[in-house]
C-alpha cells in the first residue's frame, strides 16, 4: 500500500484475478459480494484522495491519530480506511483476520475505527467497551447495537464500492435515515431509485465483469445508481432496500432489509437475514434466519406481527449457529440460502 501511494499514479489491484489495471492513477478493488460473486471495480486514485482531504477536516484523521481497520483489505471499506490513514500521516492498525478478543485488545488507544455493523457486533460479544470515533459503513446500525456502543462517538455513512461516500449520519440525523449528503455529492430519487453524482464514483467494472448481469450499477449521463431504493425527506435520505432483493408478497413490495433492521434490534438476536420462500397463495412469504437465543423465537415472531403486520412479518424462524460471512463481514446471503434450503 505504501508503495502504491509513494509512486504517484502507480496502478495497483487488491483482490480478484487478472493483470494489473492500466492507466495512470488507476486501481482495482472488489465489491462486497453479499448477494453474489464480488465484482472487480476500476477506480481513479483521485476518486478516493479527494475525500481523504474532506475526512481529515471532518474527523481529524492525520498525524497523532491512530486509525484501526477491522476488515480485510480485499473489502473496499477496509482498503479505503487504510489508504486514507497512510495518505494523511496517521498511525494505522490493520486488524482484519484477527479473533474478536484480540481485536478488542488491539483497539486500545485507537482514535478512529472503520468497521461494519457485523464486525462491531462481534467486538461487543467479545466484551468490548466502545470508545473513540467509529465510522460505520456497509449497512445500517440497528438500535440494539447502537445502544451497546453508547460510550463512543458514532458516524454512519451510506455508500457503495462503486460510489464511495453518499451520505453521512451524525447524532442529529433522524433515527431511520442514513443521513444527509456527503460533501460534494448530489442525490436524485427517480421512481424510487436512488441516483448519485459526485467526484467519488468508480470508472466501471473491470476484467470480465462488465456489470451486464443483474445487480450491476448503471449509468445515466454522469449519474450512477447501484440499485438501491429509497426517498429524500427534509434533506435526509431514507433507504427501502436493494431493488434486487425486493420480494412481492401478495402484490405488495417487501424489502428484506427493513425487516432485518427491526429484528436485529430485538433481544436475543445476534445475526439475522430475511429470505423469501415460495408460497402458492401469496407468491412468497418471508422467513427469518437468525443466530442467537432460540428461546426468544415466540417473542420475535409476536413482535414482528405487531410491528410489521401479518403479511410482511416472517412466517417462520430458522436458527443457524454457523453463520456464513464475506470478507467485508456482511452476511453471505447466497451461502446462507443454500445452507437453509431457501
Amino acid at each position: 500500500m505504501r508503495a502504491a501511494l509513494a509512486v504517484p499514479g502507480r496502478p495497483f489491484r487488491i483482490g480478484g484475478g487478472g493483470p494489473q489495471p492500466r492507466g495512470e492513477g488507476m486501481f482495482e478493488t472488489l465489491t462486497s459480494g453479499s448477494s453474489g460473486a464480488p465484482r472487480r471495480i476500476l477506480r481513479s486514485m483521485a476518486s478516493w484522495t479527494h475525500s481523504f482531504a474532506i475526512n481529515a477536516g471532518l474527523f481529524g484523521v492525520g498525524p497523532g491519530c491512530r486509525v484501526a481497520v477491522l476488515g480485510d483489505l480485499v473489502h473496499s471499506l477496509a482498503l479505503y480506511g487504510a489508504l486514507e490513514a497512510l495518505h494523511l500521516g496517521a498511525e494505522l492498525s490493520l486488524l482484519g483476520g484477527m479473533r474478536p478478543d484480540r481485536q478488542v485488545r488491539a483497539l486500545r488507544g485507537a482514535s478512529v475505527i472503520y468497521a461494519t455493523p457485523a464486525q462491531l457486533r462481534l467486538l461487543i460479544e467479545a466484551g468490548w467497551q466502545a470508545s473513540g470515533l467509529i465510522l460505520v459503513g456497509g449497512s445500517k446500525l440497528d438500535a440494539g447495537l447502537r445502544a451497546a456502543m453508547a460510550g463512543a462517538r458514532i458516524t454512519e455513512f451510506y455508500g457503495a464500492a462503486e460510489a464511495s461516500f453518499i451520505t453521512l449520519a451524525g447524532p442529529d440525523a433522524p433515527a431511520n435515515s442514513v443521513g444527509s449528503t456527503y460533501p460534494g455529492v448530489e442525490i436524485e430519487v427517480r421512481a424510487g431509485l436512488i441516483w448519485v453524482r459526485s467526484p467519488y464514483l468508480f470508472q466501471g467494472y473491470a476484467g470480465q465483469d462488465l456489470g451486464a448481469d443483474v445487480g450491476g450499477a448503471i449509468w445515466d449521463q454522469g449519474w450512477l445508481s447501484v440499485g438501491e431504493m429509497g426517498r429524500l425527506d427534509g434533506g435526509y435520505l431514507y433507504l427501502s432496500g436493494r431493488a434486487g432483493r425486493m420480494v412481492t408478497v401478495a402484490d405488495q413490495n417487501v424489502f428484506p432489509e427493513q425487516i432485518e433492521e427491526f429484528i436485529g434490534g430485538l433481544p436475543g438476536v445476534t445475526r439475522v437475514a430475511i429470505l423469501p420462500r415460495r408460497d402458492a397463495l401469496r407468491g412468497a412469504v418471508m422467513v427469518a434466519v437468525i443466530r442467537g437465543d432460540t428461546s426468544a423465537e415466540a417473542a420475535i415472531l409476536a413482535a414482528c406481527r405487531a410491528r410489521l403486520g401479518p403479511l410482511i412479518a416472517p412466517r417462520a424462524v430458522i436458527w443457524v449457529l454457523d453463520w456464513p460471512v464475506l470478507a467485508s463481514g456482511k452476511t453471505d446471503l447466497v451461502a446462507l440460502a443454500h445452507q437453509v434450503g431457501l
